[in-house]
């Protein structure tokens, strides 16, 4: 549904393409030269510090500013030159909005549908659709002012379903959300990635940032950073070339039982260990992602007498990616 109007659909290549977009606010560079694109039916997830610039950048992509240098296109039209059709063809779900008095759910959704040019049978269908799909349809009648957050957060993305966009960019949706709530929304995300819609979304919870994305920008002092696939992000900088090829390295989690000693300078002593780290009784290396070559260093550390409690191969987490790529940087 594009809304009612002479919005015509597009065969953009991209769903969104930002091409070498800056930001300036006086001597303060918020985005800087930046260049990304999502494709349709990607779920990218858009991680940075405090003051990194990602705000600056949804707020560009959803017409709300407007970059110094550069444009940015949604479904193929620029943010700059038609913003009328970007907007009928995105839902932004901001980190914040208003909860206004003596407003109920459905005046809300209500108001919205008319703002994209919803009427009659069209505009109830609406209502009903993003009112089902966020399970919202028995709070319909209810003050917005006085839901949860949970329900809130859910309200703010059926305003943003409301026209049935195919691009979705979402700042901190899960931010203040008990785990509960925050369940029901990545099921919500992974229901509108699966119909197809593309998605840029902010968050600082980055383990279920992980789970959600299918690609991860990483953005700091407005600069991209890293851009690629989940797997390519949580192995920059975590594999090593041989003569023949790239391999990738687990992360390994030991622990020992009580009055096992000697183990740390014989790891020391190995060349396939690396990074190794002690964190209180328990350690911490690095090693070729090969479960064979894991399976014969625990044997050799059982055949040596060390006692192991527990020995637990792991991928590299997205916070410790993201803390490899960055600096700490802020503006």
């Amino acid at each position: 549904m594009d809304a009612g109007n002479n919005y015509h659909l597009t065969t953009a290549k991209h769903a969104i393409e930002i091409n070498r977009i800056s930001r300036f606010f006086g001597s303060t560079c918020a985005v800087n030269d930046l260049s990304l694109s999502v494709e349709a039916g990607e779920v990218v997830g858009f991680i940075g510090p405090n003051g990194a610039g990602k705000t600056t950048t949804m707020r560009i992509l959803s017409t709300l500013d407007e970059p110094d240098v550069g444009d940015a296109f949604v479904d193929g039209f620029s943010v700059i030159n038609d913003p009328d059709r970007v907007r009928y063809r995105l839902g932004f779900m901001p980190d914040s909005y208003g909860a206004y008095p003596n407003v109920s759910c459905i005046e809300y959704l209500d108001f919205f549908a008319r703002a994209y040019g919803l009427a009659g049978q069209d505009r109830t269908r609406a209502i009903r659709r993003v009112a089902r799909f966020t399970h919202m349809e028995h709070m319909l009648d209810k003050p917005m002012n006085g839901l949860s957050k949970g329900m809130k957060q859910r309200l703010c993305l059926g305003r943003a379903l409301i026209h049935d966009p195919a691009v979705l960019i979402l700042d901190e949706p899960a931010a203040g959300l008990d785990p509960r709530a925050r369940i029901e929304l990545k099921e919500m995300i992974n229901g509108l990635a699966a119909e197809g819609k593309s998605l840029l979304i902010s968050s600082h919870i980055l383990t279920e940032l992980a789970e959600l994305s299918t690609k991860v920008a990483i953005i700091e002092h407005g600069v991209l950073l890293a851009y690629g696939s989940v797997d390519d992000i949580l192995q920059r900088g975590h594999s090593v070339q041989t003569a023949t090829t790239t391999r990738k390295m687990a992360i390994v989690d030991l622990e020992l039982l009580p009055g096992t000693d000697g183990i740390q300078s014989w790891l020391e002593g190995r060349p396939d260990i690396s990074g190794l780290r002690q964190r209180g009784g328990a350690y911490e290396f690095s090693m070729v992602d090969d479960p064979v070559r894991q399976h014969e260093l625990l044997v050799e550390m059982i055949g040596q007498g060390f006692r192991i409690h527990r020995f637990a191969p792991r991928r590299r987490s997205l916070e410790e990616a993201f803390l490899h790529v960055t600096r700490g940087i802020v503006q």
